[in-house]
């Protein structure tokens, strides 16, 4: 009999990173021949699913009006009685081997996990930020870089006003870390805990996650959809939400330094400010919006490189992975994750976190080098995610994390 797992995220449809993982990792266990069932909320974007009958309800508390609304639903956010009911009749009827969880915070909400734990069902869960242990999930505060939180010292999330710059949101945060703290949901529920970079299995452990529960699996990409194009194009690009911990105001400011073309790819609550910085800097910057597909790729694949200009602990970024796969370099801040991908003067070049004058000295010298130069960086990028970082190899490891808690 086939193996069955039961696959949890928030969302059931393409909408970033952990959701490209979630559906790879999907895909190539029914390739294997495994069950999948996923579990997760509804939403009008979602996927078809014949288990979509027994998802939560959805649950956005952004797109509430209503203030006594909010009220009301964020105690769900917080423990969803409704969500844990749901997928404990899902086991019952799946009857799954074992369970996979990646982001489940404020939807779904840890209140499924010691459901699956009645059942007696191994549990891993894919840790794609930081939000078991940081209550704002980016260790990101108005001043920058921020670990205010370790040890349980939760009140400085409100203290800081972490979320959104909101007492009220970030109070909200703050009850649910005490919560889950105190119910153990995590550390009492889940047994391996996969972290894509060694930047946050170092920083878990820091924090006090056992050192045993956390398994290094990179991410990974399915390379044979991408067709590397061997050429050195003469703009650079950032792909990603336009969001202030990505720092994109930051990489406006640079490429004018440089003076060098930018074009940006993605959409968020930035996007008319950084449009504001662009005009009035006179920067030649173009704003694409959303891509997707072949025209996505066409424009990250003639980039002279793509940047990651991020001011946060980045975990690791399946854009890099993307831009190798397609031989194109990438200029990458010195934080979190990053380094471990970003092999300076081989795969692309390394900046000093926030410092502008540093990205704008490295954009100068990429869009220096011969275009030899830069096609020679791509080759050895795309080398290196086919060496390190192709799906079969992500899945095989990912079944010995099974197979060491007795499944498959």
């Amino acid at each position: 009999m086939a193996p069955c797992i039961l696959a949890a995220n928030n969302y059931y449809y393409h909408r970033g990173g952990s959701e490209a993982v979630f559906f790879s990792e999907s895909a190539q266990l029914k390739l294997r021949g495994w069950q999948v069932v996923p579990f997760s909320m509804h939403h009008p974007q979602n996927i078809p699913s014949e288990w979509e009958a027994h998802f939560a309800d959805k649950l956005e508390l952004g797109e509430i009006r209503s203030v006594v609304a909010r009220l009301v639903a964020a105690p769900k956010s917080i423990y969803s009685f409704e969500a844990k009911s749901k997928i404990s009749r899902l086991i019952e009827l799946a009857r799954p081997d074992i369970c996979h969880l990646h982001n489940i915070y404020h939807h779904l909400s840890p209140a499924i996990l010691p459901a699956v734990k009645a059942a007696g069902i191994p549990t891993v869960m894919t840790l794609h930020d930081l939000k078991i242990a940081c209550p704002a999930y980016t260790m990101l505060a108005h001043d920058g870089i921020c670990e205010r939180c370790k040890g349980g010292r939760y009140r400085n999330v409100i203290r800081h006003k972490c979320v959104n710059g909101s007492i009220l949101q970030s109070g909200l945060v703050y009850l649910e870390a005490r919560l889950h703290a105190a119910l153990r949901s995590y550390t009492a529920n889940v047994d391996r805990f996969i972290v894509p970079s060694n930047f946050y299995r170092d920083k878990f452990i820091e924090w006090g996650t056992s050192a045993e529960s956390l398994i290094y699996i990179p991410n990974a990409i399915d390379i044979s959809q991408y067709q590397s194009r061997r050429c050195a194009g003469d703009y650079f690009v950032y792909v990603g939400r336009l969001v202030e911990e990505k720092g994109i105001e930051l990489l406006i400011h640079a490429a004018n330094r440089a003076k060098v073309p930018l074009k940006i790819v993605g959409t968020g609550p930035l996007k008319m400010s950084l449009e504001s910085v662009a005009l009035s800097l006179g920067a030649e910057v173009e704003f694409l919006g959303h891509l997707s597909g072949n025209t996505l790729e066409d424009v990250i694949a003639n980039a002279r490189s793509m940047v990651l200009p991020s001011t946060w602990y980045e975990n690791a970024p399946i854009s890099v992975l993307e831009a190798y796969a397609l031989g194109t370099p990438v200029i990458g801040s010195s934080i979190g994750g990053i380094p471990e991908l970003v092999e300076s003067e081989t795969t692309g070049l390394l900046f000093v976190p926030g410092d502008k004058e540093d990205l704008a000295e490295k954009l100068q010298t990429m869009a220096a080098l011969s275009d030899d130069r830069v096609i020679d960086m791509g080759c050895r990028a795309r080398e290196r995610v086919e060496a390190e970082f192709d799906q079969h190899l992500h899945i095989e490891r990912l079944l010995r994390v099974y197979r060491d808690l007795g499944v498959g």
